[in-house]
């Protein structure tokens, strides 16, 4: 997934064990389309059938509290994918419709029922995160060409359609236009694993929308 996401964790016991996952879900039951002279997203009509469950578990997993403090958590491992039989563990979503990344920090002990095609356990050891910022239109093929542009010469799958002489002067314009895609950190507060009373907080960083909304 590019732009990957990043998240910066807080507040957790040291010495626990923890799982850090991601699930991507729905934000409604509307598929869309783009209207070009409007350069708007319209709704188009009701969701597609709901896929089957996949759950990301960051490959970093399992790792002490400590652990996952002391780094920034890139789920820049993570591949989404609109075929519904995929067999590599890849997110399915469908096309044109509109998703919620969010982040799962799981103790060892809540971990029994964690599996990459079930949904996210719940209980006192599992906090989940979301972010509004990071909601999203799937594509299959970018609506705006500068978007096209910037993504061909950012995104590190890409490198097949880069040109190595190409000459740069336009692709720092393009970013000079898109500069509110790097905001300043967003924090969230929630309670600390430990004590569940003592308020923590976790950062999100380095966001950026995937689609231009």
């Amino acid at each position: 997934m590019f732009p990957a996401m990043r998240v910066k964790i807080t507040g957790l016991d040291p010495h626990q064990q923890y799982y850090i996952a991601m699930d991507i879900v729905p934000v409604d039951n509307k598929r869309y389309r783009y209207v070009y002279h409007s350069s708007k997203w319209m709704v188009a009509g009701n969701a597609d059938s709901p896929v089957p469950p996949r759950v990301y578990i960051h490959p970093d997993s399992l790792a002490s509290g400590d652990t996952w403090m002391r780094q920034v958590v890139s789920f820049d491992k993570l591949k989404l994918t609109n075929n519904e039989l995929d067999d590599q563990g890849h997110i399915i979503l469908h096309s044109m419709h509109k998703y919620q990344p969010r982040v799962h920090v799981i103790r060892k002990d809540f971990s029994s029922d964690l599996s990459p095609t079930k949904p996210v356990p719940a209980g006192d050891g599992v906090k989940t995160f979301n972010f509004p910022e990071t909601v999203f239109t799937t594509v299959t093929a970018y609506q705006n060409q500068q978007i096209t542009r910037l993504k061909i010469d950012r995104n590190p799958f890409a490198k097949g359609f880069r040109d190595s002489g190409r000459n740069r002067t336009g692709l720092e314009a393009i970013m000079e236009t898109y500069a509110f895609w790097r905001p300043p950190v967003r924090t969230l507060t929630f309670e600390d694993f430990t004590t569940m009373q003592k308020q923590q907080d976790i950062a999100f960083t380095d966001w950026l929308y995937w689609i231009l909304q």
